[in-house]
């Protein structure tokens, strides 16, 4: 053996600086999951990343403990057509859907057939123009064309079929593999059980991706006649400590920005709608809107400690 290797060899075979601090400190080895974790969660990563980049990067990292099932869209919320339904119903449904896919199934959902893209839709639509008018470059659609049925178009694309017990990670590498943005959750036996898009998977990492189609919502804190404060999800939690006039947001600060994030971090995963939860001394939480994968609306009820400190701190100001 050259010297050479044998100074390879004696390289990779000698422990690290960071095996040694472990075994100096009586530490098992652990993975080089757990140590990102650890940076990300110490006080050196404030300085080196921003909160979005840290909150991206936990993101990544639990993205392996999530399952479809906590990711899909459940079935009752699926938007769909039938394969006999007329081309024109199915216009209606992709404008008041604002999607650009649909599934498609024959008797009920649990016989699916695969998708519709509005792409292929338009495309089948379309008259080419040199058809429609030699005169024009414009293309024109065929109303007749409104007529024919999703089976009688020939237009539905295949879509993945997934086990709700498949990881989401796994899941999100299969669609980019397989070059399609749609999978039907089938359950153990045989029915569909829900819906997973690629868009679904990108927001567990980057959070709510909204388009020019979302609908504009309203203030993100409103008080109601009671003295509570319907809360959106995404507001901050200096707009809340600002509306209830309390601090809450120095002292959560360096672990979670939104409302959301708190209630989330509190209960420990993302709560059922309905669900009421306890954050004092500031207020009680209930949950009024909210599907597996997002919390998207809650009612906070002061409670009277926070209440006094609210008049107390009125009172000097006035």
């Amino acid at each position: 053996m050259s010297d050479g290797h044998r100074w390879r060899e004696t390289r990779l075979d000698r422990p690290s600086v960071m095996d040694r601090l472990r075994s100096l400190f009586g530490k098992q080895e652990a993975s080089l999951r757990e140590d990102i974790e650890e940076a990300l969660e110490g006080e050196s990563t404030g300085g080196d990343l921003l909160p979005l980049e840290r909150s991206m990067l936990k993101n990544v990292l639990s993205l392996h403990q999530l399952r479809v099932s906590d990711v899909m869209v459940p079935r009752g919320e699926i938007v769909a057509v039938q394969d006999s339904d007329a081309l024109g119903q199915v216009l209606s449904v992709f404008r008041t859907a604002g999607h650009s896919r649909l599934p498609v199934y024959v008797d009920s959902l649990d016989d699916p057939r695969g998708m519709i893209h509005i792409r292929d839709f338009l495309g089948f639509l379309a008259v080419p123009a040199h058809v429609a008018n030699p005169s024009e470059s414009q293309e024109t659609l065929d109303p007749t064309k409104l007529a024919r049925t999703v089976e009688g178009a020939g237009i539905v694309r295949p879509v993945l079929f997934v086990p709700p017990s498949m990881p989401a990670l796994e899941l999100l590498i299969k669609m980019q593999s397989a070059r399609t943005h749609m999978a039907l959750v089938i359950d153990e036996y045989g029915g569909t059980d829900g819906l997973v898009s690629i868009e679904d998977l990108v927001e567990l990492i980057v959070g709510d991706i909204e388009d020019e189609h979302d609908p504009v919502e309203g203030p993100l804190i409103s008080l109601t006649e009671d003295g509570n404060f319907v809360v959106d999800a995404r507001a901050s939690l200096d707009e809340v400590s600002e509306a209830l006039a309390i601090s809450i947001a120095g002292d959560l600060a360096d672990s979670v920005e939104t409302v959301g994030g708190l209630v989330t971090m509190i209960a420990g995963r993302v709560p059922a709608r309905g669900q009421k939860i306890s954050c004092a001394p500031y207020f009680d939480i209930e949950v009024l809107d909210a599907d597996p994968r997002h919390l998207k609306r809650v009612l906070l009820s002061p409670l009277p400690s926070s209440q006094s400190g609210r008049a107390g701190q009125e009172g000097r100001e006035n």
